[in-house]
């Protein structure tokens, strides 16, 4: 009988139980490793919180909590001081991300718990124990990856083991128990005993696995059995291994037997579920950027706490007149769409201190009046997202100059880590006039709608006055922290020439687009037919279930991992197959390419501005933590160059003036640059001033040969040190991207820093210096606060210490590429040049030349871009120019 819910007639309580340690695990190397946009490690959060929710839909428990191992010691050391000596460290990867696992169960309502000395397994059993004791009738339910917790099955306690992947279980009862092992639940600590288990580093009986264990145990029943009977024991060898081993036999089975009464405090009726607190899960959902796990809540993403406010004195106007506008004054303009390229304007607000205006799109966009003092560039005006307004008024003709102040800017200068830089958020941070969500106004998604003028005004008008309010307060602020000259020379001019960017966009050639989908097609449907022939079956390539029963049941390759719904044939699975069969590498060439045409060809085609006929992308000035500009609507900085065929995508890229080139300007190696001035380390000062390959010195050091003997894989593998030092990569981090052990990463990384020893003394540097000020900085005064550097939790204080070192090199390049795009943009107007700036990817700036200036440009924008800053290293741009952007590559 299968109790799932509480029932009132049977008065069934059920409680889940779940290993925190082992699910967490789990999850974290069942998925590639995640990050968020703030760079904060995600995969193990979301696998666990996956699995968390899977529980409480199939169980629907009245009573759960979760368990954790209290430390590195339990008691079982005392017995064993070499208990679970083998397993590896956690990685920091893992380890960052356990504190954020116990803030989503608080918001869960779910209670953890942990007993110093003792481990979950222990608390798990406890409560298991007291649970079936109970008088009334309990059904227990335990989550876990671990086979150990099956010794705690009985009548009313399922164990259900996690197998490949996150939420796949194998739920087991008495029978399954018998049916898999033909041996009792209880007589699994006995089956340890003999067998051992590496993963705990339980010795065991050398010689004995589970096949002659499970033998053993068949005949005799336990391990006191099997030694009372030992006489009776076949087999030479087998027989003095138990007799040699006697001692080490009766240990493993004590360090295997799970307490049942560990001092556990914890009553069970604390342990009842309660009601979810939705709004700390959205609001963590938001900050982890789980938007699919919203919509499976059926959350709307804007937590509540929008209570009524007060109406404030808003003047709807249908005339503009010259007293409304005076200088200076706070505007909204609002756009309800995120893409504001193919937006309309829904309304306006102007306030200052002769009051508060709102103006429809109607009556200020046909204003002669309001349009002169928009485009009057002494007519003072402080915004919200300027680049945003300047761009939705520039698709209606309207011409917005004279803007001083960016709330959105100053509020992501003065704190990047903020979680949110709503204008709602900020007002609420700066304790100023309230101001609502805009999700709380409009709704989301499909039920996002305009609201009528009466709410709509009263929402704009508290938006401009906010505006007002909040420029003073950031502004001293920004002047305390020494930011007013990276807010009024690098960020604010930044927001025009990339507003600029933006509405001029990038042409693109869409025929090109076409045939190259049309190629795409023609060879995915040849490589279909190699793929049946070499299958011996014709079926859905890409339809995961077709493809798992084709691979491992028709074609009888080794099973890696497995789904809800049959074999796993994701691309990690498919890789680790390569070697397996000849069909699998061109199965993975296959999806690559049918990526290119959907993901890239199509999704090229189906943004083009039905204007212009060109991409208008966003670049967000305002999201990433170390100062970088990322692009979205589409994503231009993502466009695959690993693949030829992802790189010919840039064909399509081209001048709009038939007269003119596209040049590409790119840093090189800008970080390690960055990290060399930083740094001052003599050695990679040395390495850069002396014009050597950075990579091959590092290789030359690592391995300790001459730069004759440096290999490809040799360079390789210093170009991943290189650069995974600059990112704060940890020995796991580092094994991952190299494919070898942790142990020859952690060499590779000792190395390094012995042959860098002024990168070492950087970082540990750094990291103090952020310990006593609270935050790090960038060459240009950007600053990232880090207030887990004090916390009493390591993985939180390791992941602040990793950010503290790698801040300042990313920031500070982020800060460069900004600072050469003002002073191209500086230079191209002072010479009155023609010439355009399309986009900015990563540490590369693309733009569009008239012939007759090419010469010219080819000259300036490195020189331009050298200058951008002064380093005791070289910076070098490298310049190429062609007809298309792939030319120009």
């Amino acid at each position: 009988m299968k109790l799932l819910i509480k029932n009132e007639v049977l008065n069934v309580e059920k409680l889940v139980l779940i290993d925190g340690n082992s699910i967490a695990y789990r999850a974290f190397f069942a998925l590639p490793l995640l990050n968020n946009e703030k760079g904060v490690y995600t995969n193990a959060v979301y696998g666990f919180t996956t699995m968390i929710l899977k529980i409480l839909e199939d169980e629907q428990p009245t009573h759960m909590l979760v368990a954790f191992d209290a430390g590195k010691t339990t008691f079982r050391h005392a017995t064993f001081k070499e208990y679970k000596g083998k397993r590896e460290k956690t990685p920091p990867e893992l380890a960052e991300q356990l504190p954020i696992m116990r803030d989503l169960l608080n918001a869960f309502n779910i209670r953890y718990y942990e007993v110093d000395n003792y481990e979950a397994d222990d608390i798990i059993g406890t409560l298991a124990t007291k649970a079936v004791n109970e008088q009334q009738q309990w059904q227990v339910n335990i989550y876990t990856g671990d086979k150990d917790l099956l010794q705690l099955v009985s009548k009313n306690v399922h164990v259900s083991l996690t197998r490949k992947g996150i939420t796949n279980v194998d739920t087991y009862d008495l029978q399954l128990v018998d049916d898999t092992y033909g041996i009792t639940p209880k007589q699994i600590v006995d089956m340890k005993g003999l067998m051992g288990d590496s993963s705990d580093n339980i010795p065991g009986v050398p010689g004995i696995g589970e096949k002659t264990a499970l033998k053993l145990l068949k005949e005799h029943k336990t391990v006191e059995g099997v030694y009372e009977a030992i006489d009776s024991v076949s087999g030479k060898k087998l027989k003095e291994n138990l007799e040699q081993n006697k001692e080490q036999a009766f240990m493993s089975k004590k360090l295997a037997e799970i307490m049942l009464d560990a001092p556990v405090s914890i009553a069970l009726d604390e342990l009842k579920l309660g009601e979810r607190e939705n709004d700390e899960l959205i609001s963590l959902f938001k900050e982890l950027e789980f938007n699919s796990l919203l919509d499976r809540l059926g959350m709307e993403a804007t937590p509540s706490g929008t209570e009524e406010m007060e109406d404030l004195d808003v003047q709807s106007v249908n005339h503009v007149t010259e007293d409304m506008l005076q200088s200076p004054s706070a505007i909204v303009v609002e756009v309800l769409e995120e893409n504001y390229h193919q937006a309309d304007i829904i309304g306006l607000a102007i306030a200052n201190e002769t009051g508060t205006y709102y103006l429809s799109a109607d009556v200020a966009l046909k204003s002669d009046v309001f349009k002169s003092w928009a485009s009057d560039g002494t007519r003072e005006k402080y915004i919200f997202n300027a680049k945003r307004a300047v761009v939705a008024l520039g698709w209606q003709d309207v011409v917005m100059n004279g803007i001083i102040f960016d709330v959105q800017i100053a509020s992501y200068l003065i704190n990047p880590s903020a979680s949110s830089h709503d204008l709602a958020d900020i007002a609420k941070r700066q304790k100023s006039l309230q101001v609502q969500l805009d999700e709380s106004v409009y709704g989301k998604g499909k039920k996002r709608h305009i609201p009528e003028v009466t709410i709509l005004s009263q929402h704009l008008g508290r938006k401009a006055t906010a505006l007002l309010e909040l420029k003073d307060v950031l502004y001293d602020e920004l002047q305390r922290n020494d930011q007013l000259d990276l807010f009024e020379k690098l960020e604010m001019p930044l927001s025009v020439i990339l507003g600029r960017m933006e509405m001029n966009g990038v042409a693109v050639d869409g025929d090109v687009l076409r045939e190259m989908g049309k190629d795409l097609s023609q060879r995915l449907e040849k490589m279909e037919k190699e793929i049946y022939e070499l299958a011996g079956t014709e079926f859905n390539i890409n339809s995961p279930k077709q493809l798992g029963e084709v691979l491992f049941e028709k074609l009888n390759l080794p099973v890696i991992k497995k789904t809800k719904t049959g074999y796993s044939t994701s691309a990690d699975v498919l890789e680790k197959l390569q070697d397996s069969h000849e069909v699998i590498p061109l199965i993975l060439h296959y999806r690559q390419l049918g990526k290119l045409n959907s993901t890239y060809i199509e999704g090229l085609l189906k943004v083009l501005h039905k204007k212009t006929g060109k991409i208008h992308t966003i670049f967000n000035q305002a999201i990433t933590q170390t100062g970088r500009l990322s692009s979205t609507e589409p994503n231009l900085q993502n466009i695959p160059i690993r693949l030829e065929e992802g790189r010919k995508i840039r064909h399509a890229f081209i001048p709009e003036n038939k007269h003119a080139r596209i040049l590409a300007a790119d840093y090189s190696q800008i970080e390690l640059r960055v990290l060399a001035h930083i740094s001052q380390d003599a050695n990679l000062k040395q390495a850069f001033n002396e014009n050597m390959d950075v990579h091959t010195k590092t290789a030359m050091d690592v391995f300790g040969v001459d730069h004759t003997e440096v290999t490809d894989n040799m360079r390789r593998t210093a170009k991943a040190v290189n650069f995974g030092i600059v990112y704060g990569i940890s020995d796991y981090g580092l094994s991952q991207n190299l494919g070898i052990t942790r142990k020859e990463a952690r060499t590779f990384i000792d190395r390094y820093f012995e042959s860098y020893p002024g990168v070492k003394e950087y970082m540990d540097t750094i990291v103090e210096e952020a310990r006593e000020k609270g935050f790090v900085t960038t060459m240009l005064h950007r600053r990232r606060y880090l207030p887990e550097l004090t916390s009493r939790n390591f993985n939180q204080r390791s992941f602040a210490e990793r950010t503290a070192m790698n801040t300042p090199i990313q920031g500070s390049a982020a800060d460069i590429i900004k600072k050469a795009m003002v002073d191209m943009a500086e230079k191209m107007e002072e010479q009155n040049m023609r010439s355009r700036l399309l986009l900015q990817v990563h540490d590369e700036l693309i733009f569009e030349v008239p012939e007759e200036e090419l010469e010219q440009m080819t000259k300036l924008v490195p020189e331009v871009m050298e200058k951008a800053v002064e380093l005791d290293v070289p910076l070098i741009a490298d310049v190429a120019h062609g007809d298309t952007w792939y030319d120009a590559k």
